[in-house]
């Protein structure tokens, strides 16, 4: 491995982590500096799936774009390979928590995500995305007492 292949993988490593944060701030109109125009997302064990950057975004939209949803998404352990295409692979551990205010639920899971990046004139980008879940569990929010919302970004 050269030192110029630690920079490719470093800023591989920053797109991920920019991918992940658009996603929990909502700022999903700006996920097309992220994606390829033809990027593949398989969400959920491929039960969300979408082809191309306007679908992955209306699906992002409609499903998180609201004060209501509120979610932490990390991502760490990458495992990158670099191809001598201009192309390169990634695997990632995510853990992932989601509240769902308006359904009274929370969501805490785990998984590992499966990607491939090309590089284009702008730099790296996703061109696929995925994840398979190790575990994900699901709960009422009253069920748990003294449990208390203080900060919602959304919503204050």
């Amino acid at each position: 491995m050269t030192p110029e292949d630690l920079v490719e993988i470093e800023l591989i490593k920053q797109l991920k982590y920019k991918y992940q944060r658009l996603l929990d701030l909502h700022e999903f109109d700006e996920m097309r500096t992220v994606l390829t125009a033809d990027a593949i997302a398989r969400y959920g064990d491929g039960d969300y799936s979408f082809d191309g950057v306007e679908a992955i975004i209306d699906f992002l939209k409609e499903s998180m774009d609201k004060p209501e949803f509120l979610s932490s998404h990390s991502v760490h352990h990458p495992e990158i390979t670099l191809n001598a295409d201009g192309t390169a692979s990634g695997i990632w551990r995510l853990e992932d928590q989601v509240i769902m205010t308006d359904h009274g639920l929370s969501l805490n899971g785990a998984a590992h995500y499966h990607d491939r990046y090309v590089k284009t004139d702008e730099g790296w980008r996703i061109a696929e995305t995925g994840y398979r879940r190790i575990y994900e569990e699901m709960w009422p929010r009253a069920s748990v007492e003294g449990l208390n919302l203080t900060k919602n970004g959304f919503a204050d």
